[in-house]
């Protein structure tokens, strides 16, 4: 493991290594941490299927961030934070325009926020980090004194406080998309995802429907995400405060991110699915803190990519492997037919090793009917036009010393909260171009935007759709082109490598 003061010495000294190989270099994203029992076989756990959210009354949802107990690795229990007591929480199956509102509850012992990621949100319902959701009769405030590690605590005006519950709006008024959503508590996001609160929010529309993609139970989310163990099963993480009530942030050598060594998809440790030899609907969501992925499948195949972060591609793109970093997700269809009936087919992580470079397991157990198809025209999104950008911004994202400990930092400066590093006006377009000194996957909040270009060149094929998230590599430039529509407000864009986010890399945006 790397040291905190080895790991700025290699940013100050040797620059340009970083983007190498080897240690935190290459592909490597975060440290991994060990889990303390002994792993499980891979593929005897069957995939589950996060039970579906039901209305209380048309509209309107309530779901309850509690602890809980669950079987996740075999013959242990775990307790999870997770809405409605369960991790992944309840999938949200909702249509375009079908104006939804959640009432969160919290009877956890420490603070949320909920955002739900991908949502043209109005801003007071967006899940702002300093926005949060109070257990009813705990007394929880912004730090005293100013914050331990960036100084955000003294600006008393940045916090609100709700007591026990509150509503978020979703108006739901965009495309078809794989949404999630997931805590986004200032300081505790990394803990608290990990923890167990996250779940999958699908929006659907016409222009979806009428596709001959696969449907019903051949379209299947998956939550893939990497968590450790400690030896009674209860999850294992590195925090200062295991508590999450006081002291934020992780042991010095995980300030670049924690990985996990055990692979879960929907929260099960290297599941099985059985299919039948017919096209399957995969919705990939990286729901990781800090890992990347580089997905095959073997015994080899293809992947046919009809989807991305904010919805349908104007037409399918092909990919015998796909590189998906924290908070990414990809639409991507599986034909099963082009395996022998018996087949076992895997789904691997060639950027792991060990344990983590299987994910989980497909097997081919019976022919069926399959009136599905992948047309070569899926949609007709608005084009990216670089000629309508009003202006061109940059932003930095970039570890720095601030005092006693690092910070990771955009344009040199941890967050603020309230102090806006740009001011878009609302139906408008603008490049945003992001560099970096290692592993960033920024996400823009409410906007959503397309790669123009890395390094220069051409984005890569992976790159293709309307996103909200983006892996920009090491000492790379990734220009985007980003649209303003739904809502004026206070927003922001991030890291979504969650250490780095809860140590200040984040930064303000208001639509005006």
């Amino acid at each position: 493991m790397t040291s905190r003061r080895a790991f700025l010495g290699l940013l100050g000294g040797a620059g340009l290594a970083v983007a190498g190989c080897g240690g935190l270099t290459g592909e490597t994203a975060g440290e991994t941490l060990a889990s303390a029992l002994p792993l499980p076989r891979p593929f005897t756990v069957p995939l589950p299927v996060p039970a579906l959210a039901r209305p209380t009354r048309p509209g309107h949802y309530e779901v309850v961030q509690r602890a809980a107990r669950m079987e996740i690795i075999p013959g242990t229990t775990t307790e999870v934070w997770g809405f409605d007591g369960t991790f992944p929480g309840p999938t949200f199956d909702l249509r375009r325009g079908g104006r939804t509102t959640v009432r969160v509850r919290n009877e956890l012992p420490v603070p949320t926020s909920t955002h739900l990621h991908g949502g043209v949100t109005p801003p007071d319902s967006d899940g702002y980090p300093t926005d949060l959701v109070v257990p009813a009769g705990q007394g929880f405030g912004p730090p005293p004194g100013g914050h331990t590690r960036h100084g955000t605590g003294a600006d008393l005006s940045s916090w609100t406080f709700h007591s026990g519950a509150r509503d978020y709006l979703y108006p739901l008024d965009q495309r078809a998309a794989t949404l999630w959503y997931h805590d986004h508590r200032m300081d505790f996001t990394a803990p608290q995802v990990w923890r167990g609160l996250a779940g999958f929010l699908i929006v659907r529309d016409d222009e979806d429907d009428a596709l001959p993609l696969p449907k019903g139970e051949r379209d299947i989310p998956l939550m893939i995400c990497d968590r450790s163990f400690e030896e009674d099963g209860s999850f294992r993480y590195p925090s200062l405060d295991p508590s999450l009530r006081v002291t934020p942030g992780v042991e010095d050598a995980y300030m670049e991110g924690v990985e996990g060594d055990v692979i879960l998809v929907n929260g099960a440790p290297w599941p099985f699915l059985e299919v039948s030899a017919t096209r399957h609907r995969l919705r990939l969501l990286n729901a990781s803190n800090a890992r990347r992925y580089r997905l095959e499948l073997s015994p080899g195949g293809r992947f046919t990519q009809v989807g991305s972060d904010a919805g349908l591609l104007t037409a399918p793109v092909t990919h015998s492997a796909v590189v998906i970093a924290p908070a990414e997700r990809f639409d991507l269809v599986v034909d099963f037919s082009d395996y022998p009936v018996g087949s076992e087919v895997t789904l691997l992580n060639t950027l792991g090793s060990g344990p983590t470079r299987n994910v989980m397991r497909f097997l081919v157990t019976r022919r069926a009917v399959d009136g599905s198809a992948i047309p070569k025209r899926l949609s007709r999104p608005e084009p990216a036009d670089r000629s309508s950008a009003v202006t061109t911004r940059t932003f930095d994202f970039r570890a720095t010393r601030r005092g006693p400990g690092a910070l990771w930092t955009i344009n040199g400066q941890p967050f603020r909260p309230g102090r806006p590093l740009a001011r878009p006006r609302l139906g408008t377009a603008e490049i945003w171009r992001f560099t970096s000194d290692f592993h960033h996957p920024v996400h823009v909040h409410l906007a959503h935007f397309q790669v123009l270009s890395r390094n220069g060149r051409p984005p890569a094929a992976t790159d293709a759709g309307w996103k909200d998230t983006v892996d920009v590599r090491p000492y790379e430039v990734v220009e985007v082109l980003v649209r303003f529509e739904g809502h004026r407000g206070r927003y922001m864009t991030h890291c979504h490598n969650l250490e780095h986010e809860d140590m200040a890399m984040m930064a303000d945006f208001e639509v005006v």
